[in-house]
């Protein structure tokens, strides 16, 4: 009997629980609660629902959630983050001048020292925007020790994800080398890691056929992802076109490097064959709304990408590029440009672009999350519903992808460890971090002598 008694308080005992707010499972069915209730043990939601149903449980804490959502956190499908060092450079600049002449040399100067600095700021923003998971693309050194130092900056604020390591024609290793580069960074991080490492050649366009199939190889032998870029630019399936006889995606899947463990930005420019290709093999593309408005590369074909059975998540794809990292503004900014390129107002939508950034972008990435459910990994964001701009209150789920900001966030949690709450990161003084990120980009930049065109503005 004791032991029965003891076995009922322990199910309906937790760690967390979040009481009294909207809660948006961003299920199939996109089901809310309101008021409702999740419940949290360990790493895992063990209870959602009504709050009505859930008073039986109880918590080492609770937190009133009265006037919130409760959601799963944001997933970053595509990012540089060192590019968090050069903020902006490069406003009004083709892309096609800005990625060689700017950003490459940038990338190539950057110490291990700027990196980590860069990316620790970068990462603490999103951690501030409701971001528990980040796929990073990063090639400003790619030796072992950088990568491992971009990996652990991410996991010292607390986010998960995965580190691509760069790859390509951009590096200063003969491509047999780079191979093996990756492969220790992947053995230093590997599969199940809280922030793991893959194979990420830079460009599709501009990478060797073999040397891509080589990277993707190293991936699946290492059961790791691998993440590149793709038909960004207006140019590029001409490019390759020209060079190859055929177009990239055509090639991706007679190469048999399509499907799941594929991770894809942009993909903007593709006919319908090569969309019919993506869909059906179920690769994972990033969808990088604000960089593509900045640069004005063009307009990724989102509805029928989504309807061939793409896997699609929400990218901040630097800080260089969006000024800042904030997932609402991707959010929003991804259905007006699907409005703006259809001219159709029923175009997209507020529950298909958040869910792009929860239960999209962790399908995307591979996680057990995006979703508020028992059993899943509680990565849970807790929005603010109050003020001027939420009065009178829209409906939960407009309110979350129309009306809120990334400073509506008032806590983030990855795998059930509060990361983000009262203002401040809990894991790391993000004074000390802001400090040191604006003092090593200041010697970047200065050390760089930018062009004026590339630098407008930028305080020196």
């Amino acid at each position: 009997m004791d032991e029965d008694r003891d076995s009922t308080a322990e199910s309906r005992s937790c760690d967390l629980l979040l009481t009294g707010g909207a809660v948006i499972t961003m299920d199939t069915g996109a089901q809310i609660f309101e008021p409702g209730t999740v419940a949290i043990k360990g790493d895992r939601i063990t209870a959602v629902g009504l709050e009505s149903d859930l008073k039986h449980l109880s918590a080492k804490r609770v937190v009133d959630c009265s006037a919130r959502a409760v959601i799963p956190s944001f997933v970053s499908a595509h990012d540089h983050l060192f590019q968090n060092a050069a903020r902006g450079l490069g406003e009004g600049v083709d892309f096609r001048v800005w990625l060689p002449e700017f950003m490459m040399p940038l990338a190539a100067s950057m110490t291990r020292d700027e990196v980590r600095a860069a990316v620790t700021m970068a990462a603490v923003e999103q951690a501030r925007s409701g971001t528990s998971a980040v796929l990073d693309h990063h090639y400003a050194g790619t030796d072992l020790e950088t990568t491992i130092a971009v990996a652990d900056a991410v996991e010292s604020v607390g986010l998960r994800g995965a580190i691509g390591h760069g790859m390509g024609r951009e590096q200063p290793y003969p491509e047999e080398e780079q191979l093996v580069r990756a492969a220790e960074a992947i053995d230093a991080r590997p599969a199940g890691s809280k922030v793991e490492i893959w194979p990420a050649p830079g460009d599709i366009i501009y990478n060797d056929q073999d040397f891509v199939i080589s990277a993707v190889e190293l991936a699946r032998s290492k059961n790791v992802g691998w993440h590149t870029h793709c038909s960004q630019y207006k140019t590029d399936a001409d490019v390759y076109l020209a060079e190859h006889g055929t177009r990239p995606v055509i090639w991706l899947e007679k190469a048999g490097l399509l499907g799941p463990d594929a991770h894809i930005a942009h993909m903007i420019f593709l006919d319908d064959e090569e969309v019919a290709l993506a869909g059906e093999r179920k690769t994972g593309i990033a969808y990088c709304p604000v960089s593509h408005g900045i640069f004005g590369l063009g307009t990724m074909r989102l509805s029928d990408l989504v309807e061939a059975g793409a896997s699609i998540g929400l990218g901040y794809d630097g800080a260089v590029a969006g000024f800042r990292n904030d997932m609402f503004e991707q959010i929003k900014l991804a259905v007006i440009i699907q409005r703006l390129q259809s001219m159709d107002p029923t175009e997209s939508g507020p529950q298909q672009a958040l869910t792009l950034a929860t239960r999209g972008g962790a399908e995307f990435l591979g996680l057990e999350a995006g979703v508020l459910s028992p059993g899943i990994l509680a990565d849970i964001t807790v929005v603010s519903l109050d003020g001027p701009h939420m009065t009178p209150r829209p409906a939960p789920i407009p309110a979350v992808a129309f009306a809120a900001r990334s400073t509506d966030v008032e806590m983030t949690i990855v795998g059930g460890e509060v990361i983000f709450e009262q203002g401040s990161c809990t894991k790391i003084d993000e004074q000390s971090v802001m400090e040191e990120a604006q003092g090593r980009a200041t010697d970047l930049i200065k050390r760089l002598d930018l062009p004026i065109e590339i630098n407008p503005g930028r305080s020196r």
